[in-house]
C-alpha cells in the first residue's frame, strides 16, 4: 500500500452521451540533438535540463482485449499456431511503434485464458467455456512480450461472472453455478454481488493464483464495477445489503465494498510480489463540478454515483500504483472535453506516489461519432496537451487491432511526433528493484556492440552521442537509440556509445562506453 502524499470504451462514450535481441529504436538515421551532450566538460548531472518532448521514461501501451475476440484470439476454434502467430503479430505492431507494455485480458467474465483450477477456461479461445485449448496459452503472451521488451499486464474484469444468464450453459464446476447465491441478473448479463465477502475473497484468489504462477509484470482491472446503468433495470442487492450496510446508504455502500476489494487485491498481489504493479483504469469522469465542487467542469455520467468507483479514494489511500483514466473524447466535445479532464486528472495524482496514464481511444480515429475524429491530428494533439502536465506519465491506447489498421495513418503521426524516441519505463519507487551493475566487456567489433549480462538486468539501454559525453548524455531520451533484450546491437552510426542495465522495473545502471569509429 502506497501512503498518498499531501494528496471499455463503447460503454464509456454512450454512458456519456446519457449523462532474441528484438531492439526498438529511431530511425537509423536519426541523429541525436547536440544540446543533448553539448560542453560535456562543463556539465554536471545537475545542469541537466531533460526535454520534455524527448521524455526519457514514459509508459506506451496498448490493450488487448480477447472478450468477444475484439482484438485476440481474431476468432474462436483456431490452432494453438494461429492463436501464437496473430498474438506476435500484434506485439510486432506494438515493438514497432516504440511501445513498452501490453495489456491482455486473461479473465474476461469469471473465465480464464490460462490453465486454472479456480475458473474455467474462457469461450474465446475454443467457442465452447470451459474446453481445454490444448495448451496453456499464457506463459507464451508473456515470453513473447518480454522478448520484444514489453512489459506484460494481465486484464482482469472483477465482477463481470457470465454474459449469459442462462446457467445451464456454463460448465459445471463454475464458480456462478457452484455458488448462485453470489450472483445478481442485470439486463442480460449475470454479475457477481461485489456486496458480498466472498465474492471480494474469490475475486482476490484468482488473481492470486495468477501472480504466484505466471512471471507478470502487472495486474490490470478496467472500468467495470458495479455495471454501467441499463434502462428500467434494478440491481438486487437488498438482501446483502441488509446484511452488511450497517445503516449506511446504499450508494455509500457499494463505493465501500469496491474501494476494500481495491485494497485487498492491492495488499494480495504486493505480498506475493512485490515488483508487481497493481492498477485501475477508470470511467474517464470522477464526478462532474455540478455534482460535487471536487469533481470536473463536464456533464456526462458520474462514475462515482453511477458505478459507484470512487478512483479519488484509491488514489488517496494508495490502493493502486496507477489510474489510467479512460479519456475517450476528443477536444471541444462539451459533455467530456479532453482539455479539462487532463489537467483534472493531474490534479488528483498531484503529490502522491500514485502514476498517471491516460487512455487513448484509439478505436475511435476515422468514425463519424464526433467529427472531430475524423482528423488525424485530433489523437497527436491529446499527447501534446500531456506535455504541459507533468504528472501525465504516460498513454495507453484502445485497442490493439487498430495498430494494424492505422486508422488515418494516425500512428504514423503519433511516431513522428511523440514517439520519434524509444523510453524507459516510469519508476514506481514502492516496487522496488535494484539498478544492476553496469556492463562489462563492453566492446565494439567493427559496428557490433557486444557486452556481457549484467546479473538481475532484463534488458539494456544503448545511447549514441557525437562526441565525448558529459553528465547530460542519458539525461532524457534524445540520445536513446534503442532498447535491448540481448547483449549486442548494430550500430548504425559512429560516435560514443553508452549501454546502461536496467532490471524489470527499469532501475539503470550506471553506463558503460565504447567508440565506434566511421567506417
Amino acid at each position: 500500500m502506497r501512503t498518498a502524499r499531501p494528496l471499455l470504451a463503447a460503454a464509456a462514450l454512450a454512458a456519456v452521451a446519457t449523462g532474441v535481441a528484438y531492439a526498438y529504436g529511431p530511425r537509423a538515421d536519426a541523429r541525436p540533438d547536440a544540446t543533448a551532450n553539448a560542453s560535456p566538460a562543463a556539465q554536471t548531472a545537475k545542469d541537466c535540463a531533460p526535454d520534455p518532448k524527448a521524455p526519457k521514461r514514459q509508459l506506451r501501451g496498448v490493450w488487448i482485449a480477447t472478450v468477444k475476440n475484439i482484438d485476440w484470439p481474431s476468432r474462436t476454434g483456431l490452432s494453438p499456431a494461429r492463436q501464437q502467430a496473430e498474438y506476435v503479430k500484434l506485439l510486432d505492431a506494438a515493438a514497432a511503434r516504440r511501445f513498452n507494455a501490453v495489456f491482455v485480458q486473461v479473465r474476461p467474465a469469471s473465465d480464464a485464458l490460462y490453465k486454472s483450477s479456480m475458473e474455467p477456461w474462457s469461450q474465446y479461445l475454443t467457442g465452447t467455456p470451459g474446453k481445454d485449448p490444448g495448451w496453456d496459452p499464457l506463459p507464451f503472451l508473456i515470453q513473447e512480450a518480454h522478448k520484444r521488451g514489453l512489459e506484460f499486464h494481465a486484464w482482469f474484469n472483477p465482477y463481470r461472472a457470465a454474459y449469459d444468464t442462462d446457467l445451464s450453459r456454463l460448465p459445471a464446476t463454475h464458480p456462478a453455478r457452484v455458488h448462485p447465491d453470489w450472483l445478481v441478473k442485470y439486463g442480460d448479463r449475470l454479475y457477481y454481488n461485489p456486496g458480498l465477502p466472498q465474492v471480494r475473497d474469490h475475486v482476490t484468489a484468482v488473481v492470486t493464483d495468477v501472480v504466484k504462477r505466471y512471471d507478470v509484470d502487472g495486474v490490470h482491472f478496467d472500468d467495470y464495477f458495479y455495471p454501467y446503468p441499463v434502462a428500467g433495470a434494478t440491481f438486487n442487492d437488498a438482501a446483502a445489503f441488509t446484511k452488511y450496510g450497517k445503516g449506511r446508504k446504499l450508494a455509500d455502500w457499494r463505493r465501500d465494498n469496491v474501494n476494500k476489494l481495491v485494497a485487498q487485491v492491492d495488499k494480495a498481489v504486493h505480498d506475493v510480489k512485490k515488483h508487481v504493479k497493481f492498477g485501475i483504469s477508470p470511467f474517464g469522469i470522477w464526478r462532474n463540478k455540478a455534482q460535487d465542487p471536487a469533481g470536473s467542469a463536464t456533464a456526462g455520467m458520474s462514475a462515482y454515483d453511477a458505478i459507484y468507483a470512487d478512483a479519488r479514494h484509491w488514489i488517496k489511500a494508495g490502493t493502486v500504483d496507477y489510474v489510467m483514466p479512460q479519456l475517450y473524447w476528443p477536444r471541444g466535445f462539451k459533455a467530456a472535453d479532453y482539455r479539462v479532464l487532463v489537467p483534472w486528472w493531474a490534479k488528483q495524482v498531484k503529490d502522491t506516489d500514485v502514476d498517471l496514464y491516460i487512455g487513448q481511444a484509439l478505436y475511435q480515429v476515422g468514425t463519424r461519432g464526433n467529427q472531430a475524429w475524423t482528423r488525424p491530428g485530433e489523437l497527436p494533439a491529446h499527447l501534446t496537451l500531456n506535455r504541459a502536465h507533468k504528472q501525465v506519465s504516460g498513454d495507453v491506447y484502445f485497442s490493439a487491432t487498430q495498430l494494424k489498421t492505422n486508422p488515418l495513418r494516425v500512428l504514423d503521426r503519433l511516431v513522428a511526433e511523440h514517439y520519434s524516441r524509444p523510453a524507459l519505463l516510469p519508476l514506481i519507487e514502492e516496487r522496488g528493484g535494484q539498478a544492476p551493475a553496469k556492463p562489462s566487456g563492453l566492446r565494439a567489433d567493427g559496428s557490433t556492440l557486444r557486452w556481457s549480462a549484467s546479473p538481475g538486468a532484463r534488458s539494456y539501454a544503448v545511447y549514441r552521442v557525437a562526441g565525448r559525453p558529459g553528465a547530460c548524455a542519458t539525461a532524457d531520451a534524445r540520445n536513446l537509440v534503442a532498447v535491448v533484450t540481448g547483449t549486442e546491437f548494430a550500430a548504425q552510426q559512429a560516435g560514443t556509445y553508452l549501454v546502461t542495465a536496467l532490471d524489470r522495473l527499469h532501475n539503470e545502471s550506471k553506463p558503460a562506453t565504447v567508440t565506434v569509429a566511421p567506417a
